[in-house]
């Protein structure tokens, strides 16, 4: 079985920080390397995620951003360390991504992940009962 095929399956097919299905995107999804080759990250299946490009171009090469509100660095959610039910939740409609903790809502805000595109795609998704994944 290909790299990419072995993250994919584990990811049921979904970028691993936005939820969305690859099946749904116009442009086809990368393997994101989540600690990033230019910070001495491998390229093994436990650092890579599942990732539409919208997410992939949105995180580059961060792994901590700069928090506004505590004043201090944040670490990014870490597909292979995190629980994404600890750190994320839905919102009441469905169409938007909710933060739990400093690290979601550090994520939400650094990758875009309530984007419009993205709130749209979830729309539909939720009218074929598609989303919220399960």
């Amino acid at each position: 079985m290909s790299l990419r095929r072995a993250v994919a399956e584990r990811a049921h097919g979904r970028c691993e920080y936005c939820q969305c299905p690859e099946a749904f995107s116009s442009t086809t999804y990368c393997l994101e390397h989540i600690e990033p080759l230019a910070l001495g990250g491998l390229t093994s299946i436990e650092n890579l995620a599942f990732a539409c490009q919208g997410c992939n171009g949105f995180k580059g090469d961060k792994t901590a951003v700069w928090d506004a509100v505590t004043r201090r660095a944040v670490r990014l959610f870490h597909p292979r360390r995190d629980r994404w039910s600890r750190h994320f939740a839905w919102s009441e409609q469905g169409l938007e991504m909710v933060p739990k903790t400093l690290i979601a809502r550090a994520t939400i805000i650094t990758l875009k992940l309530n984007r419009p595109a993205l709130r749209n795609l979830r729309g539909v998704l939720m009218q074929s009962m598609i989303h919220p994944p399960a």
